[in-house]
């Protein structure tokens, strides 16, 4: 019952990208100077921009395994106008615009501003349309040939946890998404990892090399699942879970459980099968890295 419940929240709190009544026509009056096409597990996109030079910044903020395809199709367009102008009453400035299928979604007189709403739309895009891997939002690395997810939205720590956890020898996978799939089999989806400094808003973008570890290359079966929120000065005295409750909680931080709940619902059935799931408050990400360790040695 909870977990059917669980999937008719989801569908009803389903995110409709709104449709374009009214093409912004400086598209079509706009020179593309490089135009690309990609495919990211599955899902084609389109790229063009009116400053070469923005093509190559653009490329690397794709998802990690990205190819280029000759087809002319795609299931979505950015658009990036980096000699775009805003025009007042006492004066002209220089404006960077980002629109996706000719919605306007970003407009800045920072390049870098509106670089990063392209990555998080796109990563966001394709994490919903993949139709054979399903995305939840979550930390994760390998221990042992198991590999541990953190599931969590951002400001949750989670982060800062996978950050020691590699530091403490485990091989890193992502600190944004667990890419599963219809095994429960998680994939890597290794970027740089954001980092946020003392509550801040800002991130700044770390290689996990510069914390002495590894990136993950084959697929794992999950081996632990760890729920928890940062509060200063706790100890991480975490419940174990029941199945049930354990899907809640990867349900609830799934991308695709709004569009394929039904996809999503049987693969973390699959997962919770033969992994635990802890879930308590956490203070040291240190501490609590070593005590996960700890607690997937002695479930193997």
């Amino acid at each position: 019952m909870e977990i059917q419940t669980a999937i008719h929240s989801s569908r009803t709190r389903a995110r409709v990208r709104p449709s374009t009544a009214r093409r912004d026509d400086r598209l079509d009056r706009t020179a593309w100077a490089a135009e690309r096409t990609i495919v990211s597990y599955g899902v084609r996109v389109r790229l063009r921009t009116d400053l070469d030079s923005t093509m190559p910044q653009m490329l690397q903020l794709l998802p990690p395994g990205w190819k280029t395809t000759s087809s002319e199709k795609a299931h979505r367009a950015y658009s990036l106008i980096a000699k775009g102008v805003q025009r007042t009453a006492r004066k002209t400035r220089r404006q960077t615009l980002l629109y996706g299928d000719g919605e306007l979604i970003a407009r800045s007189s920072n390049l870098e501003t509106v670089l990063d709403r392209f990555e998080a739309d796109l990563q966001l895009f394709v994490a919903e349309s993949a139709r054979h891997r399903v995305f939840v939002h979550s930390g994760v690395v390998g221990w042992r040939g198991k590999a541990v997810l953190i599931p969590g939205r951002s400001f949750s720590g989670k982060t800062t946890l996978v950050a020691e956890l590699v530091r403490a020898g485990a091989v890193f996978y992502s600190d944004e998404y667990a890419v599963m799939d219809q095994q429960g089999r998680v994939h890597p989806y290794a970027k740089p990892l954001a980092m946020r400094h003392d509550g801040a808003i800002d991130q700044t973008k770390i290689s996990v090399e510069s914390l002495g570890g590894v990136t993950g290359k084959r697929a794992l079966p999950v081996g632990l699942i760890v729920v928890s929120l940062y509060k200063a000065g706790a100890r991480w005295r975490p419940r174990l879970l029941s199945s049930g409750k354990s899907v809640l909680e990867l349900l609830a931080n799934a991308v695709p459980a709004r569009r394929r709940p039904a996809a999503a619902l049987e693969v973390f059935q699959k997962v919770v099968m033969s992994a635990p799931a802890l879930k308590g408050i956490r203070g040291s990400a240190a501490e609590t890295a070593r005590l996960v360790l700890q607690a997937l040695d002695e479930s193997l």
